[in-house]
């Protein structure tokens, strides 16, 4: 059985190396020893995997399946994960293609005592130093604006590059609106200007926005629209509680349900008059009701 697993690991060991070993028998019928290596094999491959991170040398994984958190993989009985971040652009697109093939890999965290090893594709197959990447980290100022590149999505927001380090714009840092769809703002390949929010040290990312180079729709927002005012607004859609009510890019107000009669006409899409009710700027809503004929006793 040991012998078995020593295969795994002769890509791993040359000659002179020394390893632990434990005699089971002194003396064999050919008057060898016979030992047992258990204790390499427990142990060995977290080293092996230590050190190729730290000398940011490549290792060969086999890949499982893909799921919520990318393409999962093992190393020598050791799981792992390659971040769907992770991939080469080809891989992105379909990271599905991987399961089942042997690839070369680099180690970009490896923790025995959390049995976690995370792993790139991408930087073994651009040739990417991680040393590097600290150096272009450790250079980049929070709440400064640099270029960056979309590399994917997902459904909680956009990939970016800045600078070859990876960064993710928050589906609520895309704009000001509300955003349910990130792909129907930017596209694969996009270059845009980003402001960084936040720099993570454990993984050296970034958070970054769009929405925070443009001015906040809700600065002197009781100064443009104070009570009693009439405005337009377009009906953007339908709420349990009641209609959404757009009144400018970035700015939506709510009809509750208890203030419809049932007589009005109302269609998603249509624009209607409305009166603001109540701001809250704290809580960031705004109550509205419909705008009538007469105006109601309560505004007179």
């Amino acid at each position: 059985m040991e012998a078995h697993d020593l295969g795994s690991y002769l890509p791993y060991l040359q000659s002179n190396d020394t390893v632990p070993v434990k005699v089971v028998v002194e003396e064999a019928k050919d008057g060898f020893p016979v030992v047992s290596m258990k204790s390499f094999f427990e142990n060995g491959k977290w080293q092996i995997l230590s050190e190729k991170h730290e000398k940011e040398e490549e290792i060969e994984v086999i890949c499982g399946e893909y799921g919520k958190g990318g393409v999962f993989i093992e190393f020598m009985g050791i799981r792992g994960v390659i971040p769907k971040i992770q991939l080469t652009e080809d891989y992105l697109r379909e990271p599905e293609k991987l399961v089942g093939k042997k690839i070369k890999v680099k180690v970009l965290e490896v923790d025995r005592e959390k049995n976690r090893l995370v792993v790139s594709q991408k930087a073994s197959a651009l040739g990417i130093s991680y040393k590097d990447i600290r150096k272009k980290f450790d250079e980049v100022e929070v709440g400064k604006v640099y270029k960056a590149k979309v590399i994917g999505f997902s459904d909680f927001g956009v990939f970016c590059e800045v600078n070859k380090i990876e960064g993710l714009i928050h589906i609520s840092e895309i704009s000001w609106q509300k955003v349910s769809n990130p792909r129907k703002f930017l596209n694969v390949g996009d270059d845009i200007d980003v402001m960084v929010v936040e720099k993570n040290e454990d993984n050296l990312k970034l958070n970054l926005s769009i929405k925070r180079l443009e001015q906040d729709p809700w600065e002197s927002i009781e100064e443009r629209y104070p009570k009693d005012k009439e405005i337009k607004g377009e009906i953007v859609r339908k709420e349990k509680y009641g209609y959404i009510v757009r009144l400018e890019p970035g700015i939506e107000g709510l009809i509750h349900i208890s203030k419809v009669t049932g007589h009005e006409s109302i269609e998603i899409g249509k624009t209607i008059t409305v009166y603001i009710e109540k701001i809250d700027v704290k809580q960031r809503r705004i109550s509205l009701i419909f705008a009538l004929v007469d105006k109601p006793v309560v505004y007179r």
